[in-house]
């Protein structure tokens, strides 16, 4: 009886510790993290008598949690790459809001401002029709005045995105280094502490929120967590912290860099892999940065061809000048590193400075400068693409100069040039006097009265700088015609000998670089109908700038050439380059673009991290039926038990009554 009584106990406690055990899973079936408990049950050592062992009922041996290490793992992972995912398209969708399209776009304020000199090109001493476009300017200026502000603000918003993530990081990295404490002083009492080690998974999950991390357990119980490749984060119960610092060229971006030990190590971009961090800095180093380098392009091409063609012009003034700029272009930004040495006699770390000279061929990149191989010689690397190119001073590249002053740079310096980062920020119109619009051109043409041909004059106006008053005036006389359709002419300048050229319909006169020779007078001359033999031409200086409005039929033109993005090949030929409709176009192209392929990564990346943590919870979570069910089971092994107790007090009780009589 005395066995009996002992098994029924046990098995009472036993019950009871499973019930308890049930009743955590149930409670806690929704608190996130955590993971299904079990109590586990032996067999207890039998007791040895003269018949025989006879056993002793159920131990607790102790309750352990329902784990698994590879989909832990695997859960913890992909919500970092999906965190990391949805990050990006968020930053991208909001990038895509400053590039709006139609009447509100930077495409439209274009259009709007060259379709103003319409009314100038019909009223060329009209006052109010120069007053409207230099309102069309100040509203294209403002523009993209206001994307470049926009995508600033953008970047502070990044900074201090980055500022919060990292605060968020050094907090979980202390929490865990804490439960870590914790867990490693109850290590050696041979039970695991399951609530523990839920926090542990719980607080790691949370931080490869923002950082893509992975974990090295240790024998003391404790979980390593290293980020960036193998960086340490926590170890044991000490925690690393990280800390944003400025970008050693560009104090307005900033790095990650991880404090360890008192000395601090920045980062690299390309080594952390995931997480709300990791895309804040993609997003930081590429995309705004690219958007910033476009929409740059855009201005500088833009501005500098206006001002190009205002000062090929004549103005309003007394006596007429040349045309005045129009826009202010902002000059390239070096930005020199704050590794480099400085120089002895200064206090200025930059002695490499930048000049644009053909807007043209600006292209939408920033470019690193380094020391080369040679002496004296320089790497270029063009950051859009990683092209690497070998200058020295005075090369130019892609549209801009570079020179060094006061000194070269020594060895180990680097810079970071932008050609046309700064330039939509700082687009202003400059030009305030309606007069200051040089609407007339320097030239005009006559036709001769004794022509038999059908050509009349369409226009004629200055379009670079070989362009010189000392060439006039110049005649042209019309030869015979060709047998496909051109026509030969000669050009008699004032001063030098006389130029042969082909005309054909649709092409000018006076500027044709493929003729054989080339001919490169500085203005063009285009013609309605076909010239005979024998019709001439008299192109001399303008007498009149009033009532000329060559010029700013040039300014149409603009809209339609294809003068932005061109490319220097390596065989002296240049590349055709965009409109600036299509130039914006393409902008907003590869803008969309991003937007749908990081959209599209977010939604897979997403899906897949459910899928994982649905793989986890399946195994770890708790089935509230699974439960029910074990509760019933064990209520009524509970229940037998008591009564096996409740008989046996009862027997007991009628044995004392019956000895007592």
């Amino acid at each position: 009886m005395a066995g009996l009584l002992s098994i029924a106990a046990r098995a009472m406690f036993a019950n009871q510790a499973a019930l308890q055990t049930v009743g955590q899973n149930i409670a806690n079936a929704n608190t996130p993290g955590y993971s299904r408990q079990s109590v586990v049950l032996t067999t207890a050592p039998g007791q040895y008598t003269g018949a025989g062992f006879f056993g002793r009922g159920v131990d607790v041996q102790t309750v352990e949690r329902s784990h698994n290490d590879f989909l832990t793992k695997e859960a913890i992972n992909t919500k970092s790459t999906a965190s990391g995912d949805t990050t990006q398209a968020e930053q991208l969708t909001r990038l895509e809001k400053i590039f709006p399209t139609g009447t509100d776009g930077l495409g439209s304020a274009v259009s709007q401002f060259l379709n103003s000199m319409m009314d100038v090109a019909n009223r060329p001493s009209d006052l109010s029709a120069r007053q409207v476009v230099l309102g069309q300017a100040q509203q294209l200026a403002t523009r993209f005045s206001s994307v470049g502000s926009q995508l600033a603000d953008m970047q502070a918003g990044v900074t201090s995105d980055l500022q919060a993530g990292v605060t968020l990081v050094n907090q979980l990295a202390q929490q865990i280094a804490s439960v870590n404490d914790k867990i490693a002083k109850v290590q050696g009492s041979g039970h695991s502490p399951n609530d523990l080690l839920d926090q542990r998974d719980q607080l790691i999950s949370q931080l490869s929120e923002h950082v893509a991390v992975t974990t090295l357990p240790a024998d003391d119980g404790t979980m390593g967590v290293f980020i960036g490749g193998g960086q340490r984060l926590v170890l044991g119960n000490t925690a690393s912290s990280l800390q944003i610092a400025p970008d050693s060229y560009d104090p307005q971006r900033s790095v990650l860099a991880l404090n360890e030990g008192g000395s601090t190590r920045p980062l690299d971009e390309s080594v952390l892999t995931g997480g709300s961090l990791s895309a804040l800095l993609q997003f930081q180093n590429h995309d705004l940065q690219d958007a910033r380098n476009m929409v740059g392009q855009l201005a500088a091409a833009l501005g500098t061809r206006v001002n190009a063609q205002n000062a090929l012009g004549l103005d309003l003034s007394t006596p007429p000048g040349q045309g005045a700029p129009i826009f202010n272009v902002a000059a390239p930004r070096v930005l020199p590193s704050t590794n480099n040495q400085r120089n002895p006699d200064s206090s200025f770390t930059n002695g490499v400075q930048a000049t644009i000279v053909d807007a043209s061929q600006l292209q939408a990149s920033a470019y690193k400068l380094s020391a080369g191989a040679a002496p004296g010689t320089y790497q270029l690397t063009r950051l859009s693409d990683g092209q690497v190119r070998t200058v020295a001073a005075g090369a130019t590249v892609d549209g801009f100069t570079i020179n060094f002053s006061p000194s070269p740079p020594a060895a180990g310096d680097s810079y970071v040039i932008e050609p046309v980062g700064a330039a939509a920020v700082n687009m202003r119109r400059v030009l305030d006097n309606p007069n200051g619009i040089a609407a007339a051109s320097p030239v005009t043409a006559v036709t001769s009265v004794n022509n038999t041909g059908t050509a009349t004059l369409d226009s004629i106006y200055a379009v670079n700088s070989s362009f010189s008053a000392a060439n006039l005036p110049i005649s042209v006389a019309f030869g015979a015609a060709n047998p496909d359709g051109s026509v030969n002419y000669t050009l008699t300048p004032a001063v030098g000998a006389p130029l042969a050229g082909v005309w054909k319909s649709g092409q000018p006169i006076g500027n044709q670089p493929g003729a054989v020779p080339p001919i490169n007078l500085g203005f063009e001359l285009r013609l309605n109908g076909v010239p005979r033999a024998g019709d001439t031409l008299s192109i001399a200086a303008t007498q009149y700038p009033g009532s000329n409005n060559g010029n700013a039929k040039a300014f149409l033109d603009i809209q339609t050439d294809p003068f932005v993005g061109k490319q220097l090949l390596p065989s002296g030929s240049v590349t055709v380059g965009a409109t600036l409709n299509d130039a914006y176009a393409n902008d907003l192209s590869d803008i969309g673009a991003r937007v749908q392929g990081a959209n599209y990564l977010s939604g897979v990346s997403t899906n897949v991290a459910s899928d994982a943590e649905s793989n986890r919870s399946s195994q770890a979570g708790v089935n509230l039926d699974e439960e029910a069910s074990r509760l019933i089971q064990y209520q009524q092994a509970y229940q037998a038990s008591a009564k096996v107790l409740q008989t046996a007090q009862t027997l007991f009780n009628q044995l004392l009554q019956t000895v007592s009589q």
